[in-house]
C-alpha cells in the first residue's frame, strides 16, 4: 500500500528524486530463529556464533555469549544469517524503552526471539534502511510494542503494516546510509572511551582499597604510609535521625548514588504528607535499607527530605563522608552489607544502623581518605564529561534522523 508522497526537510544537495511512503512488508522479510536442545553436547561449543536478546545491543554485534555446531543448524530449527544482514528484538524486558537493532559483521545463528530483516540490498541501502527504523522508534514504541507485565513484545502484523520511508535514488540512500554510518561511528567511539573510564574506576575501587582480610591497598599515594585503622561503622558514623516535611525531594539509586527526585524519569510515589520524612544534610550518606547489599547508597550533596524507608548516616569528626560512600560501592563491602541484613528471603532483606554500625571496616588517616575521594570525584567528573558528550551525540542523531526522513 502507497501513500502520498512526502519530502524530508533535510536534504544532501543534488538529489530531487521523490520519496515514498510504503508498507514495511513490501519490502522486508521477517524471519526467524530457535534455541537447540540445551542439554545436547553436540549442539553446542561449535565455530557458529548464536545470539540471543541480550546480544543486540549496539549497532553492530561481532560476537556473542554462546557458539554452536552445524549440527545444530541441521537438527533444530536455527537459522543462519549472513554478515550484513539487520536484526531486531521482538521479544524482551526492555522493549518498554527502546528497539533494539543491529547489523551483524559476521554470518550468525539467532534465537526465537530475534528476526532478521530479508530485504534486496541492492535496492534498500542497508545503513538507510536502519536508519529509517530508527527513525521511527518513538512511533514503534508507543504503537507497536506490546505491553506485559515483565516481557515486552513486537506486534508483528502491525511492524508488517508499518509505513517506511523509501527514495528511489539508490546513490541519495547511499549517502543518507554513510552519513549515519559515520555518526555511529562516532558515537562508539565516544562509547568505548566511556567504558574504559568505568573500568579504570573500577580498577581504582580494588586497587586503592584494602583487599579481604587485609590492612593496607595494593596500590597507594607515596606520601602515605602505615596501617589503616579497623574500626566498627558505629565508630565513625551516627544514625540521623530528624524528620522534616519540607526541603528537596531526594532518592537513593544503585547506580547514580543520591539524586534529586525531581530528575528521576519516574513517577512520584512520595506521600502527601511528608511529616515523618528523614532530614538530609550536605555530607551524609543515605542508603536503602532493603537495597543496600544490591549497592543502594550514595553520598548526598543536596539538603533534602527522604522516604522514611531509607536510613541516614552521617560522619563524625575526621571522617570523609565521600571517601566511604565509594567504599561502600566496592564487591568487598556489598558482600559485608548481604551477609548482615535480616529477612527470610532477599525480598524482605533489611539493613537498619543498628545491625550495619557493628560492621568491620578499614578506616586510613583523614588526609589520605580525601586524597582518594578526591580520585575518584576526577574519575567521576571525566564519566560525566563523557557521558553528557555522548548524550548530546545522540541528540544530534535524532535530530537528524527526524529531518533526513520525511
Amino acid at each position: 500500500m502507497k501513500e502520498q508522497k512526502k519530502q524530508p526537510e533535510l536534504r544532501f544537495k543534488g538529489f530531487t528524486d521523490d520519496w515514498e511512503q510504503v508498507e514495511f512488508q513490501s519490502k522486508i522479510k521477517l524471519i526467524g530463529g530457535a534455541t537447540p536442545f540445551k542439554d545436547n553436547p553436540e549442539y553446542w561449543n561449535g565455530n557458529i556464533v548464536w545470539l540471543s536478546s541480550q546480544e543486540i545491543k549496539n549497532k553492530y554485534v561481532s560476537n556473542g555469549t554462546y557458539t554452536i555446531t552445524k549440527k545444530a543448524i541441521i537438527d533444530n530449527k536455527t537459522r543462519m544469517v549472513d554478515a550484513g544482514t539487520p536484526l531486531i528484538v521482538t521479544r524482551s524486558g526492555i522493549l518498554a524503552k527502546r528497539f533494539p537493532l543491529s547489523i551483524p559483521t559476521i554470518d550468525v545463528a539467532i534465537n526465537q526471539d530475534i528476526k532478521a530483516l530479508l530485504f534486496d540490498q541492492s535496492k534498500l541501502n542497508v545503513n538507510f534502511f536502519v536508519a529509517e527504523l530508527q527513525s521511527k522508534e518513538a512511533y514503534i514504541l508507543k504503537k507497536i510494542i506490546k505491553t506485559g507485565t515483565t516481557v515486552q513484545s513486537v506486534n508483528l502484523p502491525d511492524l508488517n503494516k508499518l509505513i517506511i520511508s523509501v527514495v528511489s535514488d539508490f546513490k541519495e540512500q547511499e549517502k543518507i546510509g554513510d552519513f549515519f554510518q559515520k555518526l555511529d561511528h562516532t558515537i562508539a567511539l565516544q562509547q568505548r572511551k566511556l567504558d574504559l573510564l568505568t573500568k579504570l574506576k573500577q580498577g581504582y575501587l580494588q586497587q586503592l582499597f584494602p583487599s579481604k582480610d587485609k590492612y593496607l591497598p595494593r596500590l597507594r599515594f607515596k606520601e602515605f604510609n602505615g596501617d589503616w585503622k579497623q574500626c566498627t561503622m558505629g565508630e565513625i558514623f551516627t544514625e540521623r535521625t530528624e524528620r522534616s516535611g519540607e526541603g528537596e525531594l531526594i532518592s537513593v539509586t544503585i547506580n547514580s548514588g543520591v539524586v534529586k527526585a525531581s530528575e528521576l524519569d519516574r513517577k512520584d510515589n512520595s506521600s502527601k504528607n511528608k511529616s515523618n520524612y528523614k532530614k538530609v544534610e550536605i555530607g551524609d550518606i543515605a542508603y536503602n535499607s532493603m537495597r543496600m547489599w544490591q549497592g543502594a547508597s550514595g553520598y548526598s550533596p543536596y539538603k533534602g527530605i527522604l522516604s522514611p524507608a531509607y536510613t541516614v548516616i552521617t560522619p563524625k569528626n575526621e571522617i570523609d563522608s565521600e571517601f566511604f560512600a565509594y567504599d561502600f560501592k566496592r564487591f568487598n563491602m556489598i558482600q559485608a552489607f548481604k551477609r548482615n541484613s535480616q529477612g527470610l528471603t532477599s525480598d524482605t532483606w533489611n539493613l537498619k544502623f543498628p545491625t550495619l554500625k557493628s560492621i568491620k571496616i578499614n578506616v586510613p588517616h583523614f588526609d589520605e581518605q580525601r586524597r582518594i575521594s578526591n580520585t575518584f570525584n576526577q574519575v567521576d567528573n571525566m564519566l560525566l564529561l563523557q557521558q553528557t558528550k555522548i548524550d548530546q551525540l545522540n541528540k544530534l542523531k535524532q535530530a537528524y534522523l527526524q529531518k533526513l526522513f520525511p
